[in-house]
């Protein structure tokens, strides 16, 4: 038995494990301090204001130890009649609203704990209580200010745009104030934060246009003139405060002809982020590559709370079919890569995810995992990008609609030879595609696909199935599973089984030596 040791464990290991947990904000608060961190008189005024009923507290792990006094409060707070429920495992990712396990109990509401994408949800009224991280707004402005006048020719940026972390959002004033003082010059344009967010179908959704110039500045005096606002590279440069997250690297693959700069008010540190843009962007060029090479693409769905999710990925299969590709649509929770292994017949799979859950580190993982813009990059006939990045489902959805009554009339024009080989940047070799669905319906047995045949049973009897890449897969595996051997073998004597509980069942004799 000692050794099997090297093959495998006894799970002992990860038991024992100790894991390293770095605490953000301390288990021992009084009650001012939990009231004030936590938001917990806005939290019931919205409650009381919107009269939500069932309202479900979406925690993440980080801080599921603060769940019960947090519930505690809130119920002191509320009118009776009002339940609450505590979300501890979401379905996704935590940053998201977990609308799913929301409706498991019925919720006409929920609260959202912790760090959030802000994506818009597309079913329940959400009120964020983001965190209150510690900054120094003062010191922020000052670095930022240093850092700007250190270039070359810090008079050519009239625009500052300003983003952060969301748990900073209660600083951000301060923050804009600080900056004012110091560059005056300079027009600063941010993206204020919702802290109550409502479906579409409400009709108070937020504005589409995100960026507006801060409070203070003359220009937006104009509010009509705030929503018509917007930052070029040539004179623009982009403040990040925050630290090292998804977050930040989603606005460098975004905004990759900006200069972006970062501040960590933890570490109160000031610098420059734009050097590793071309490197995130030539990694993602990669992935794309390998998406054009695959036949057989796999739509994960990786979201079920964010709008317009269920329209992406109607888009996706639509581009995937005009491109001649199978494609497979696979809910599968938080993806892995064991999940994920299951699927061997899937050569690449498109994450339809919020913005900081759809870019995976597909190294643990068997098969590259691309974004849906990278998928349309690489289901073009031409090999072409220009950098530009796009992680917003309704941009895509937008630019698609807007594209398609253009390229409407060229498609049909122009007729692609099916047969032609394709050129593949990852093996440097001419490799012919598979075709899937081309739309044509032969009249002749002879004449069909024979990828389209395939054995169903030992006795020779053929069942078609048209475009099916799993049934091709299966054909080429040499073990298929179990035969059935129907009327092969007979049948096994009926035997009495096990009875008990598995620490010690009926038939258990360990007392006998």
């Amino acid at each position: 038995m000692a050794e099997l040791t090297a093959f495998s464990s006894s799970g002992a290991e990860a038991i024992t494990r100790t894991i390293e947990v770095h605490e953000e904000i301390p288990t021992n608060l009084s009650q001012g301090e939990l009231e004030d961190i936590f938001d917990i008189h806005r939290t019931a005024e919205e409650i009381e204001k919107g009269d939500y009923k069932r309202v479900a507290l979406q925690f993440p792990d980080e801080l599921l130890q603060h769940s019960v006094p947090i519930f505690k409060a809130l119920k002191a707070k509320i009118a009776e009649g009002r339940e609450l429920y505590v979300l501890a495992d979401t379905s996704y990712g935590s940053c998201c609203v977990d609308e799913v396990a929301a409706q498991h109990v019925d919720a006409d509401a929920l609260v959202h704990y912790g760090h959030a994408c802000m994506s818009q949800t597309s079913r329940l009224p959400v009120i964020y209580v983001l965190g209150k991280r510690p900054i120094d707004a003062s010191h922020c402005a000052e670095s930022f200010a240093e850092t700007l006048a250190a270039l070359e020719d810090p008079s050519r940026y009239k625009t500052v745009v300003l983003k952060y972390d969301v748990s900073y959002a209660h600083k951000i004033g301060d923050v804009i104030a600080e900056l004012k003082r110091r560059i005056p010059a300079v027009t600063i344009l941010h993206t204020p934060v919702t802290l109550v967010q409502y479906p579409p179908s409400s009709g108070q959704q937020r504005n589409a246009h995100p960026l507006q110039v801060a409070a203070g500045d003359v220009q937006s005096n104009n509010e009509e003139g705030r929503a018509q606002v917007d930052a070029s590279p040539e004179d623009s440069v982009i403040l990040f405060i925050g630290g090292e997250s998804l977050t930040l690297t989603n606005l460098l693959l975004t905004h990759a002809l900006y200069q972006v700069y970062s501040y960590d008010p933890a570490t109160k540190s000031c610098r420059a982020e734009s050097g590793r843009t071309n490197k995130l962007l030539m990694r993602r060029y990669a992935v794309v590559q390998k998406a054009r090479d695959a036949d057989v693409i796999g739509i994960l769905v990786g979201t079920l709370g964010v709008a317009n999710y269920l329209p992406l990925i109607a888009h996706l299969r639509d581009i995937i079919k005009k491109a001649h590709k199978k494609s497979y649509t696979v809910t599968v929770g938080k993806p892995n890569p064991a999940k994920l292994g299951n699927f061997l017949e899937i050569e690449c799979f498109v994450l339809v995810a919020c913005p900081e859950n759809s870019m995976l580190d597909a190294k643990e993982f068997l098969r590259p995992i691309v974004t849906p813009y990278e998928l349309e990059v690489a289901l073009k006939p031409t090999q072409t990008w220009t950098g530009r990045y796009v992680l917003d489902f309704d941009q895509l959805l937008r630019e698609h609609q807007a594209g398609s009554d253009s390229t409407e009339a060229t498609e049909d024009a122009e007729e692609e030879d099916l047969d032609q080989p394709v050129f593949s940047l990852i093996t440097g070799k001419y490799r012919h595609a598979k075709r899937y669905g081309g739309g044509y319906e032969p009249t002749e047995a002879n004449g069909s696909d024979s990828s389209a045949m395939i054995l169903r049973n030992q006795e020779g009897a053929l069942s078609k199935i048209d475009d099916s890449a799993a049934a091709q897969f299966l054909q080429s595996r040499t073990f298929r599973g179990l035969e059935t051997r129907i009327g092969q073998d007979a049948p096994s004597i009926l035997e009495q089984g096990r009875s008990g509980i598995a620490r010690g069942y009926a038939d258990d004799h360990r007392g006998q030596s």
